[in-house]
């Protein structure tokens, strides 16, 4: 069994594998009582069609670079996710990004010189394999079963979120509207030591006032102002997060940076 191509895996995917009747016409796929993907997984990608439920439950950011991507917020630093423990299990009743509810499964290309795209699992996942419970991805007839059409359903929609989401990002960027953000938290324990969170892109609130009537009516129309409001009033939850991480003793200490890996999700600073 041939692994699709590859230059770079996706978050959480260590592989992937087209499923075929061929190859995996014994193959079920049952539900997880856990996520062992999402263990330290601070930082979880969200499309726009998420924003109205994502931001009950995390501050909505986007990523920095020139390729914006927004992102739900499960922890303020790398390796940090609050609402997960450390056997995989999400401790709250939250809103789980559509992202985590994929994974095993993606839909890619097996051919650069095609644009089609065939439904794929990573083959490390135990949620998929010869098992003798679960629902059965193909039936006698080694065609797709029910469970295997839900399945590519859901990844279809997925995949159209995410160009609604290019979309609505490619706007932000027209009008430039995105900035580096700057969020301060205070500690409790430490109220004249406030340390910022860096690193991630937000709406310049300032320029999305400098913005023409006609402009915003039309966004006003299609949904994007409420997906930018969503966005902004999400943010407030930065601080239930730090809480969270320092009632769970994953809190930054006074006098210690803290910086992402890469940078694209934020880093914590200390002020003096």
């Amino acid at each position: 069994m041939a692994s699709a191509p590859q230059p770079t895996l996706p978050l959480f995917y260590k592989d992937l594998m087209p499923l075929n009747s061929r190859d995996h016409s014994d193959y079920r796929s049952k539900t997880m009582d856990k996520a062992d993907w999402l263990i330290g997984q601070h930082a979880i990608p969200l499309t726009v069609d998420e924003f109205a439920q994502a931001q009950r439950d995390y501050p909505i950011i986007f990523s920095s670079g020139p390729n914006p991507l927004p992102l739900a917020l499960m922890g303020l630093n790398e390796g940090v996710n609050t609402f997960v423990n450390d056997e995989g299990k999400i401790t709250d009743p939250v809103y789980v990004p559509a992202y985590v509810r994929r994974y095993p499964y993606l839909l890619a290309k097996l051919n650069n010189d095609s644009e089609e795209l065939s439904l794929c699992f990573d083959p490390t996942c135990e949620a998929i394999g010869e098992f003798d419970e679960g629902d059965r991805l193909f039936d006698d007839e080694k065609k797709p079963s029910e469970a295997t059409q839900n399945i590519l359903a859901f990844c279809q929609r997925f995949e159209e979120a995410g160009v609604r989401t290019k979309t609505f990002v490619e706007e932000l960027q027209k009008h430039e509207l995105l900035m580096d953000g700057e969020i301060a938290i205070t500690s409790p324990e430490n109220p004249d030591k406030p340390f910022i969170y860096r690193g991630f892109q937000m709406i310049n609130q300032d320029k999305l006032r400098e913005l023409r009537g006609d402009t915003l009516r039309g966004w006003n129309q299609n949904g994007l102002i409420a997906l930018i409001y969503a966005h902004m009033m999400s943010l407030d939850l930065m601080r239930n997060i730090f809480g969270r991480q320092v009632g769970q003793g994953k809190g930054p200490k006074p006098q210690e940076q803290f910086s992402e890996g890469d940078g694209t999700a934020g880093s914590f600073d200390p002020v003096n």
